[in-house]
């Protein structure tokens, strides 16, 4: 591609030894610059590409996009007001605008981005369409799979993956979209056809500075949507709900509590944890050709938790809108097997075992909201305390917890540091655990606290009976939770047979 039709995508402020020449590709990381790159210097949390351009001269890059002109170096260089909005916009450019040439669906949410990515993805590859998927897991291209290394990938990356889906006849690409990569213009370019924003909750409030900070960056993939995009909004979420004036999007709305919207989950059985419902359509409404009149039809999830449903309504409302057939909906929901450690059932005998990644407050409380429906003796908790994430996370989570704990009938719960099992990145402080034992302790909640996963998972199991529940709850620090239960238990019956023997 020719440098002035590259550059034509981007608003350069000021010009230093221009030329035109040939482009081969674009790089912001000084490591893969080839020979006839144009590099980016792009100022990150950590470091400045100003200070790799020299190693990116030497690697063979022969023009540079910075904010700040190195005049020791005599390649053309374009200044430009913010290099990372820059880098996405050229990205778009050289790989030709790929999003523009699918279907593009993004989700954004504090929780569940993950597994409703995952449930819209297998709905519409068993409506037969070649599909791409981006998140936190992996990138999807197809029938390849590709590990993820960050939730949402930095722009030019992503657009590079979206070049490769189109190359490969993808026709629906489903992404999360982090708050991160919303703050950080990595989709600033990003043409999306439906937009969705399920729930906000206290979640990465040290990166973004403050909650309000957080929910800006959050809601802007709704606020900034398109007149000719379709954004879905549950109106059970207060910080949703607000969204809905302030997008020039086309608004569908959906709700478990809440019948104002176009969409409604009546008849909710939550019993054994796994949810049968009927989806109800309250509101006519046109998508992709079809037009949806008032009427009905019944769900059920192998996924269990109530935080399925609300990630199963947001996967109902855009596979409708994306022209699926509701038998589709129904097979392919009835047997998805969901994400690891999203509520899953990992044992389900005489006792029932639950592993829950537990991150947040929002997390916390759809968790144990859905444990007040099920049917069981008692519950026994072994929470991880989340490590280096500060006091402030640890006394909300506990407080959140501390919430439930009287609903529940729980007085007492089992703590763990995991310290053999997390890495030095999310060891828990002095200070993280004085803040959970002072709440636990001021609601008179009895906190049996252990150094190692290992012990803290075999005191649950020694006290739970048969007909009881528990829960492995926590991030990082539980990681390891469900091997090393199900070891335990293995061993457990193994030592029961050798004695009846």
């Amino acid at each position: 591609m020719q440098l002035e039709e590259l550059l034509r995508s981007i608003k350069v402020e000021r010009v230093y030894n221009d030329k035109d020449m040939r482009i081969n590709g674009v790089s912001y990381h000084s490591q893969k610059v080839s020979n006839g790159h144009l590099f980016v210097c792009v100022r990150g949390y950590k470091t400045d590409g100003h200070k790799y351009l020299a190693q990116a001269v030497a690697n063979g890059a022969v023009a540079a996009v910075v904010e700040e002109v190195q005049e020791a170096f005599d390649i053309p260089q374009f200044v430009v007001k913010n290099s990372r909005i820059a880098l996405a916009q050229l990205g778009d450019a050289f790989y030709d605008h790929p999003s523009k040439k699918m279907k593009m669906i993004g989700v954004t949410a504090t929780n569940g981005k993950t597994t409703t990515s995952y449930m819209i993805n297998a709905i519409l590859e068993n409506e037969g369409f070649k599909t791409g998927l981006i998140g936190t897991v992996s990138i999807k291209i197809d029938d390849m799979s590709i590990p993820a290394e960050l939730t949402t990938p930095e722009s030019l990356d992503l657009q590079d993956y979206l070049n490769q889906m189109v190359e490969k006849n993808v026709s629906h690409v489903c992404m999360e979209v982090s708050s991160a990569a919303l703050e950080t213009h990595r989709v600033e370019t990003v043409d999306y056809d439906i937009v969705s924003l399920n729930n906000v909750s206290r979640e990465h409030i040290d990166s973004h500075g403050s909650f309000e900070q957080y929910f800006e960056a959050k809601s802007s993939l709704i606020r900034n949507a398109s007149e000719r995009s379709i954004a879905v909004l549950n109106l059970d979420d207060p910080y949703s709900a607000s969204l809905v004036n302030q997008t020039k999007a086309k608004v569908i709305t959906f709700g478990v509590n809440s019948k104002e919207g176009h969409i409604h989950c009546k008849n909710l059985d939550l019993t054994t944890g796994r949810a049968k419902f009927t989806v109800e359509i309250l509101k006519a409404f046109k998508a992709n050709g079809a037009e949806y009149i008032p009427g009905e039809f019944d769900i059920e999830l192998s996924v269990p938790g109530l935080h399925s449903v609300y990630n199963s309504m947001v996967a109902i409302t855009v596979a409708l809108l994306s022209g699926v057939a509701v038998s589709t909906i129904q097979y392919t929901l009835k047997n998805f097997a969901g994400v690891e450690r999203r509520f899953e059932f990992i044992y389900e005998e005489d006792i029932k075992i639950i592993d829950d990644h537990f991150a947040n407050t929002g997390n916390i409380n759809v968790t144990l909201q859905t444990l007040k429906y099920m049917d069981y003796k008692k519950l026994h908790i072994v929470y991880a305390i989340r490590g280096e994430r500060g006091p402030t996370v640890n006394q909300e989570n506990a407080e959140a917890i501390v919430e439930w704990a009287a609903k529940l009938g729980l007085n007492e719960i089992i703590a763990t540091k995991s310290i053999s099992h997390v890495t030095a990145k999310d060891k828990v402080t002095d200070e993280e655990q004085r803040v959970f034992e002072k709440v636990m302790a001021e609601a008179r909640i009895q906190v049996d606290l252990y150094d190692e996963l290992p012990d803290a998972i075999a005191r649950a199991l020694n006290k739970a009976e048969e007909g009881d529940l528990v829960l492995l709850a926590g991030c990082q620090g539980m990681d390891h939770g469900a091997e090393i239960a199900l070891q335990l238990l293995r061993e457990k019956n193994e030592l029961r047979i050798e004695i009846l023997e």
